[in-house]
């Protein structure tokens, strides 16, 4: 039986780690990217070496309407779909919350919450037993943030991710018996450019020195607890919020 995945934001970082995996568990992926053509295409084209179909999809998740083409897509090209990873995320700048400039703040939920509750809402539409669907995973990445508030720099951004973990408790319980189950991977400080992108390019070096592990955590070590909560290892896994952050 094939099995489809798509992983938002999987040009690069998280997501790009991600699809690579999910390719090499024998997915066929959909790569979906906002902005960077020539970056995810070049992750289409190593999940292919790996023996799979891959396709590039643009689309801006926190657009619904480019939420339903992005899944449109993938049905019309890779077929059925029995995997979603909610990846694509943005931290809206460092800040005080009392200097977050409304575009950053509006630009994060529009993101990190909306966009993942359209993509939710796409899948559920396709895997959904009583919608004629054979069941299927979701899993979303939230951040360590969302327990320890980030204050004086990532409020805004905390506050997303909390609200993603009470997304996936709640769409637990709603969909376990259609058969979807819905995990989640609190992940901590990454080694990406979203760090530098969002004006704090020292944070990776800094949790690195406070985490029990004395490292920063890579891409790869949020993709393997990604793919495990997907597998059929982890078929009596639901609501679970796995941490994946050094001992944060």
């Amino acid at each position: 039986m094939k099995i489809v995945a798509i992983i938002t934001g999987s040009s690069r970082g998280i997501g790009a780690a991600t699809a690579r995996l999910a390719a090499g568990a024998g997915y066929d992926v959909c790569v979906n990217y906002a902005a960077d053509a020539q970056a995810a295409d070049r992750v289409v084209a190593e999940c292919e070496a790996k023996g799979v179909r891959a396709i590039a999809s643009k689309a801006d998740i926190a657009d619904p309407r480019q939420v339903e083409r992005l899944f449109a897509e993938c049905d019309a090209v890779l077929g059925k779909l029995s995997l979603l990873v909610n990846n694509a995320g943005i931290v809206g700048n460092s800040s005080k919350l009392v200097d977050l400039r409304d575009a950053d703040l509006l630009a994060t939920y529009a993101i990190n919450v909306f966009g993942s509750i359209y993509c939710c809402r796409e899948a559920i539409r396709r895997m959904a037993r009583s919608r004629g669907g054979e069941g299927g995973a979701i899993v979303n990445i939230s951040s360590i943030a969302a327990t320890l508030g980030s204050p004086n720099e990532y409020v805004h951004y905390a506050s997303s991710k909390a609200a993603i973990e009470t997304l996936t408790i709640g769409l637990a319980k709603e969909l376990g018996p259609d058969g979807i189950r819905v995990n989640c991977v609190r992940a901590g400080t990454v080694n990406t450019e979203i760090h530098a992108t969002s004006g704090n390019p020292d944070r990776p070096a800094l949790f690195a020195r406070a985490a029990p592990l004395g490292r920063v955590g890579e891409p790869s070590d949020i993709a393997e607890a990604v793919m495990w909560l997907a597998s059929e290892k982890a078929a009596f896994t639901t609501g679970a919020i796995l941490s994946v952050s050094g001992g944060i």
